[in-house]
């Protein structure tokens, strides 16, 4: 069994995709790493190859960029995001790159990086790094982004990269119900049952600094995308909507950080239609951001990561004005176990699972933690997130362009409602009469899963890629 850390589902990087450019990114560091200084010393020639979705929608989803910025050495943690077009330009008008950020090498984006239709048998995201080094010698090794911004090197399929071994965690987890029964027999909640675990693999110090940090992530987020109008890049030439629509809902002035502009917002009297369009406006304005190369939180992926903040800010801005930290961490907690054993079961990725494995899961799990913080107990948190995925069960992934826009973005405002109506929902409900438990919703999604046509995940092969195309916006 295997344990995937609250921080493996909340991972903090550069849109608009994380297993099309965070994963692909996170592979081309880990390929330089796996290789020492004196080889990528000697390298006179780099070749990536980009197979089957990473290559059908690598475009939209910015994936060369991701790989030329990996290879590179940049961190999508750190580096200032409004750098990227620069540097993409001068490796494209000098047609070098500098290997982890030293090592001046010959490479031409248009010759060295190929897109490749064909898939790779192992999974459909697939990347191949090819160093040729001045003695002729060759370095290929082949990885696979797995959604989420995860990924796997080819020799070690049967493992995921960086996820523990839970053997020696107090609770190990790998369904809803052991979950339910350490709650049970331990008198925890969901969050505690969490951050005991947690606490093997770092301090209580790191862990609430880690959290916290995620959720500021979160918060700039928001508030870059409520205050940035304009259009977003890639050729659909879809108009930023956060913008007006917060400009509607609060009367606009300078405010110093994103605190300040949350307890403006916290202040300000709300009716039953503005509680619908704040939290449209909090979804919309996190993946106008992702559609821009700016930094987010995978939640669980980046096409997705709008749903989750969006709910907690419904809590924070709608529910509980004294709310804190602590709640915020709570949330987070829970919003990360229940993402891991959605994970472990059947999949967070597009390109497996169509956009149910992502949209889906992220509302699913935004309801369970949404459901903890309103007053739920354990099996109306579980029961709150089936609720949220059964209702998004055979959603296809089908962007327009192979960007991360159209329908992606609405996608993620629809996804946070649901969120708040599943928990609702079974807040309203006894759990003892539920006939669907989270782990058969799980093994049905992944079922529907196996059983979507390839040309519905994220190929842009079927559905509205090719209803509507680029020529049309």
């Amino acid at each position: 069994m295997e344990y995937i850390s609250v921080f493996d589902m909340l991972k903090i990087g550069v849109g608009p995709s994380s297993s099309h450019t965070l994963g692909p990114w996170r592979a081309a560091e880990k390929w330089l790493t796996n290789l020492d200084e004196k080889k990528i010393e000697f390298i006179s020639k780099v070749q990536v190859d980009l197979f089957g979705s990473l290559s059908l929608t690598g475009k939209g989803h910015a994936t060369d960029t991701a790989v030329i910025l990996g290879l590179s050495g940049l961190d999508p943690e750190k580096m200032e995001v409004t750098d990227i077009p620069q540097i993409i330009n001068e490796v494209n008008s000098d047609l070098t790159i500098k290997l982890k950020g030293q090592h001046l090498t010959p490479f031409n984006p248009e010759t060295d990086l190929i897109f490749n239709s064909d898939f790779l048998p192992f999974h459909p995201n697939g990347i191949r790094f090819t160093a040729t080094h001045i003695d002729g010698s060759q370095n290929i090794e082949t990885y696979y982004s797995i959604g989420g911004g995860f990924i796997i090197q080819e020799k070690h399929q049967e493992e995921a990269v960086e996820i523990q071994n839970a053997g020696t965690y107090p609770f190990p987890i790998s369904q809803a119900k052991q979950l339910t029964n350490y709650c049970f027999t331990s008198g925890k909640s969901i969050s505690e049952i969490v951050f005991e675990n947690e606490k093997v693999l770092r301090s209580e110090n790191e862990i609430h600094e880690q959290l916290h940090n995620i959720w500021d992530t979160m918060l700039e987020c928001m508030y870059i995308g409520c205050h940035t109008e304009g259009h977003l890049p890639g050729g659909l030439n879809v108009k930023r909507r956060a913008f007006d629509s917060h400009a509607k809902l609060i009367p606009e002035k300078t405010y110093s950080n994103p605190q300040e502009w949350l307890q403006t917002i916290r202040s300000t009297e709300v009716k039953f239609r503005q509680i619908l369009k704040w939290v449209s406006c909090y979804a919309l304005a996190v993946n106008e951001v992702n559609a821009s190369l700016g930094r987010v939180v995978t939640a669980p992926t980046n096409g997705s990561a709008g749903v989750i903040p969006a709910v907690l800010m419904y809590y924070l801005t709608i529910e509980n004005h004294d709310a804190g930290i602590k709640e915020i961490k709570q949330f987070l907690l829970v919003a990360g176990e229940i993402g891991s054993i959605f994970k472990k079961g059947a999949t967070i990725s597009a390109a497996m699972g169509g956009c149910q494995a992502e949209i889906g899961v992220s509302s699913a799990m935004a309801a369970g933690a949404l459901t903890e913080l309103l007053g739920g107990n354990h099996e109306q948190v579980l029961m709150a997130a089936e609720i949220a995925m059964e209702h998004h069960l055979g959603m296809t992934c089908d962007p327009i362009g192979g960007l991360v826009q159209i329908p992606c973005i609405e996608r993620n405002s629809m996804g946070a409602i649901k969120a708040i109506n599943a928990a609702e929902l079974a807040l309203e409900s006894d759990p003892k009469n539920a006939k669907v438990p989270l782990d058969e919703v799980i093994n049905t999604m992944w079922e529907t899963a196996k059983d979507m046509n390839l040309k519905y995940k994220e190929t842009s092969q079927g559905g509205l890629a090719v209803k509507v195309s680029l020529a049309d916006c």
